[in-house]
């Protein structure tokens, strides 16, 4: 790839849709923004590069919260018409919460993304995350204590809804995509919320300057991401054979939990993965939270290792819509009871 400062070449973004050719229809996620509108301009290009290739429909969701949204929207639709490419403005009506504004949005945007994808036969949305992106996202989590799956921060291809949500433009830094903008001579928007210090990742955004005099530069902070990533993949390939050996030790295959012997000598990392895997997976209040699943496994620790005298004690707990028990040498992990509604 060229510099962080320089245009990107056609050649170079030719590499970045690679793989996605033969997909039947791609929903572009534009929301007027430089990353965004240099997405549309570079998949646009790419398209008509290809003699046969997938139809290109640019999406812009307005979540009614700023009043420049909905002409921000209008200037897409007209740029995507430039480029050949059908456009749709999806809203995000209903309430809107008082706090956590931004995941919220978040989750509505992708929701409306996916059912544009579905309306249109496409089996993939595109989005225009950055390298920039991922460094603020990596210390974000770090700053909440994340995980090594947490810390991997934002993977280039992840399914969501039935359909695959593509990052490609991750290992590129905003500055060669309004580069790339300005040598094209194509405007685009300036969200002011992207400033907005109420905000947690604008108030990071203020601080990467001085991180990069750190050598903490967007570069670095993605390098590392992928570095962990890599090691989540590793992680994740030992959980697979942990759950494997132990389902094959298992005396009843119908019994969704653990023999607590071979679980407990496990590695710890290895235990709390599987442990949340089963709780996930049999569940029915969404994932459950590595710091309650860490305090799950200290009390399933100390069960299991009672004195024998003392193993009539069982252990009984609820996490995500499951209850987990310790009992007869078994770690056993069933789906808890319906939650019963509050009387007024």
């Amino acid at each position: 790839m060229p510099d962080d400062q320089s245009a990107i070449p056609a050649s170079d973004a030719k590499r970045l849709f690679a793989g996605l050719a033969r997909a039947p229809a791609i929903v572009l996620a534009v929301s007027g923004g430089p990353d965004s509108v240099a997405l549309m301009w570079l998949a646009a290009r790419w398209r008509r590069a290809l003699a046969q290739g997938p139809r290109l429909v640019a999406v812009t969701v307005d979540h009614g919260l700023r009043p420049e949204a909905a002409r921000e929207a209008r200037d897409v639709k007209r740029l995507a018409r430039s480029l050949d490419l059908p456009h749709h403005t999806l809203r995000w009506s209903g309430h809107k919460p008082s706090t956590g504004v931004p995941a919220a949005a978040r989750e509505a945007r992708y929701g409306l993304l996916a059912q544009a994808a579905r309306e249109h036969g496409a089996t993939h949305i595109l989005t225009a995350h950055t390298r920039d992106d991922q460094a603020e996202t990596l210390l974000m989590r770090m700053l909440r204590g994340s995980g090594v799956a947490g810390l991997s921060a934002m993977a280039r291809e992840t399914e969501r809804d039935g359909v695959m949500l593509t990052r490609p433009l991750l290992d590129i830094s905003k500055a060669q995509l309004v580069a790339t903008l300005k040598k094209a001579r194509i405007g685009f928007a300036d969200d002011p919320t992207n400033r907005d210090p109420s905000f947690t990742r604008p108030r990071l955004r203020a601080l990467m300057p001085l991180l990069a005099e750190e050598g903490g530069d967007a570069r670095n902070l993605a390098r590392l991401a992928a570095r962990i990533a890599r090691a989540n993949a590793a992680l994740e390939v030992l959980v697979d054979g942990a759950e494997r050996y132990l389902a094959l030790k298992s005396e009843d295959h119908f019994d969704a939990g653990f023999d607590a012997a071979l679980f407990a000598v496990m590695p710890d990392e290895i235990r709390l993965r599987l442990l949340k895997r089963a709780i996930d997976r049999t569940g029915h209040e969404g994932p459950a939270e590595l710091g309650k699943v860490e305090t799950l496994l200290a009390a399933v620790d100390e069960a299991v290792n009672q004195p024998l005298r003392q193993r009539e004690s069982k252990l009984k707990q609820t996490l995500a819509g499951a209850v987990i028990s310790v009992a007869s040498g078994r770690i056993r992990i069933s789906p808890a009871p319906p939650r019963r509604a509050r009387s007024r």
